[in-house]
């Protein structure tokens, strides 16, 4: 009774000793890493110290892979835009170096409308696509990267000249751990080790589902928005007959050879789309009329074709075919907002 005593009594008083070859971070301890614990059991025997009993274990860190992808907002496009901007931050949250592949997908939106995605390290993380790092080229995946450490990336793609207003292209950008060791080049996809523990580096996949990932898959991904914000265009043209030379302006009048013919265009706007600018008119007139120079062309008028102000080109010969050409700028066309030209001809 006497002994057990003593050696519970020791074993109160035990010495644990801890050994790693570097400290713990966020990501965990370092795969690959031995631990070794030693305890010391001192005691006595009828009241005499005797040498202390000790004993080691001895074991290997194992690799636990994990990372993430985080959309770092969203952006507004505009037609027939190129090097549009979709910023990520892609972390290692392994607890060893690894390579990052990339890949992009469209996950919503028409297709048709966007392309030509590309990846690019963004180098000073300002979330834009410098000219030094469109110089510097697109990556297929991010080389070493140390445990808990996070990379500014930019997804960049091109928009499409028939994307409409409000229109949306969702985009993911996936990361995959690829083993790391030899710099400049993809390693192989990680993949989780089979069965029991073994005495070597064993690999677990530890990462959470994306939005287009599963979980423990190696992998994650996170998505980002391309909105377009782009002018909603409605033109129309119209014609009225002004006179004629049998009923003059009277109500009688008809479409016969030398009666004034007005010609209204009208560019309206859709509300809540993006503001219209450079708007520029171009109508080749056809063979069976005449251009009435005294009325001139009229820009900028209402929805009715009133109230313009005289501008304008007149090109005779100058159009396709060799037709008369009627040119002429309009101001920007706002949401909402309808602008118009018109002009007279004289039918032969």
């Amino acid at each position: 009774m006497r002994t057990s005593k003593q050696l519970l009594g020791a074993v109160s008083a035990l010495a644990l000793v801890a050994m790693s070859s570097t400290p713990a971070m966020a990501a965990g301890t370092r795969a690959g890493n031995t631990i070794q614990n030693t305890v010391t059991v001192n005691y006595n025997v009828s009241g005499v110290a005797q040498s202390a009993a000790t004993a080691s274990d001895t074991f290997t860190v194992d690799q636990r892979v994990n990372l993430t992808v985080t959309s770092v907002g969203n952006t507004t496009v505009a037609p027939n835009q190129t090097n549009r901007v979709l910023a990520f931050d892609v972390t290692n949250t392994s607890n060893s170096i690894a390579d990052l592949n990339l890949t992009v997908a469209l996950r919503t939106g028409n297709a048709a409308n966007i392309g030509n995605f590309r990846v690019f390290r963004d180098t000073n993380g300002n979330r834009q696509l410098d000219a030094a790092e469109l110089t510097a080229g697109p990556i297929t995946f991010l080389d070493e990267v140390a445990e808990d450490a996070t990379v500014a990336v930019l997804v960049v793609s091109d928009i499409g000249i028939n994307a409409r207003n409000a229109d949306t292209f969702d985009v993911a950008l996936t990361a995959a751990a690829h083993a790391a060791g030899t710099a400049g080049t993809l390693g192989a996809r990680l993949q989780a080790t089979a069965g029991a523990n073994t005495a070597g580096v064993d690999t677990v996949l530890f990462d959470g589902a994306g939005v287009s990932d599963a979980a423990n898959d190696g992998a994650f991904s996170a998505q980002g928005r391309y909105t377009v914000s782009g002018a909603s265009l409605t033109v129309t043209k119209t014609s009225r007959i002004i006179s004629d030379p049998v009923n003059g302006t009277g109500a009688g009048r008809k479409a016969i050879p030398g009666a004034t013919i007005e010609y209204c265009i009208t560019v309206a706007n859709a509300a809540g789309a993006a503001t219209a600018t450079n708007v520029a008119i171009l109508d080749d007139l056809p063979a069976d009329v005449t251009y009435l120079s005294a009325f001139g062309i009229l820009l900028n008028g209402d929805a009715a074709c009133t109230n313009g102000t005289a501008g304008g080109t007149f090109a005779a010969g100058g159009g396709t075919g060799g037709r008369d050409r009627i040119t002429g700028s309009l101001s920007d066309v706002a949401a909402g907002q309808t602008r118009s030209a018109y002009f007279r001809v004289v039918i032969r």
